[in-house]
């Protein structure tokens, strides 16, 4: 059970980025920094800000759909103890700090380093899950 609060900060991140991009576009709409003729088709045409946190939510849905689906595992086959439980917590904050990254100054070579870190923790599960698929009758 306690893999289920990792996952639900992961997706209470995804949750608060499109409430930000949200009111981040409604507000560039009203102060007429963009119209909705300029972003009908692309989002070339939103303010940078808006880009970035748009950029931001996209990417909650690559790496971190691999954690959804390792976590998930993990808790029907009985794989959540200690290790799966803190590589989860590991991984929710190497997104929280990709996201602070990209939506704070944007430095390429910190947010890769938050992206890699969490890639490893993926791995990390990916063995421990198939450690203990091989150790226990499933």
């Amino acid at each position: 059970m306690t893999l289920l609060f990792p996952f639900l900060i992961q997706i209470a991140l995804s949750l608060g980025l499109v409430l930000l991009l949200g009111n981040t576009r409604v507000g560039a709409l009203k102060r007429r920094e963009v119209r909705l003729a300029d972003v009908a088709v692309a989002n070339d045409g939103w303010p940078i800000r808006a880009r970035l946190i748009a950029n931001q939510y996209q990417n909650q849905f690559e790496a971190p759909v691999l954690f959804y689906a390792l976590v998930v595992m993990a808790m029907v086959v009985g794989a959540d103890g200690p290790v799966m439980t803190g590589l989860a917590w590991a991984f929710v904050v190497t997104r929280l700090v990709h996201s602070l990254i990209h939506l704070n100054g944007n430095n390429v070579r910190r947010r890769f380093l938050a992206f890699a870190s969490g890639i490893m923790i993926l791995i990390g599960m990916t063995i421990t899950l198939a450690v203990f698929a091989t150790t226990h009758v499933i």
